[in-house]
């Protein structure tokens, strides 16, 4: 099994695994192999080497860049605070803005939503007073990860 560092277009990184150099190159021409954060497909190969346990002693400057946040514990941050985010919000799809104003209007029970509605009518909803944020789902969250 090959564990390949990978990032995107948009500089995402992260990791995939294949069993042969062969297989990733086979599945990354066939646009298989796509971001979990963006879902882009134009990835490449990151420069990796292996890890080395050597003397407890480190400089300074080595300890605090392993004590910094790396740019791959962000994007799993990101992509947990979306999970939770979608697992405590009801899909209403389609039906967002009218569904967003039967709450606002008392005339539905208040609850936490999500769904997708249109920049004109986000617009039209935020006018009317209901708070709205626009916030892109990866498509990795949009179905049960594997």
């Amino acid at each position: 099994m090959k564990v390949l560092d990978l990032k995107c277009a948009h500089d995402h990184r992260f990791e995939g695994w294949f069993a042969s150099t062969e297989e990733f190159e086979s599945q990354l021409a066939r646009k298989l192999v796509a971001c979990p954060v963006c879902s882009a497909t134009d990835v490449s190969r990151m420069p990796s080497a292996p890890r080395l346990n050597l003397s407890s002693a480190r400089s300074e400057t080595a300890q605090k860049a392993v004590n910094a946040p790396a740019a791959t514990d962000v994007q799993a941050r990101a992509l947990h605070f979306m999970r939770e985010l979608m697992s405590k919000t009801e899909n209403v799809g389609e039906r967002f803005a009218e569904e967003a104003r039967r709450i606002h209007y008392n005339e539905a029970p208040a609850r936490n939503i999500r769904g997708v509605t249109t920049p004109e009518d986000a617009h039209a909803l935020l006018e009317e007073g209901i708070d709205v944020l626009p916030l892109p789902v990866p498509d990795a969250l949009k179905e049960p990860l594997q």
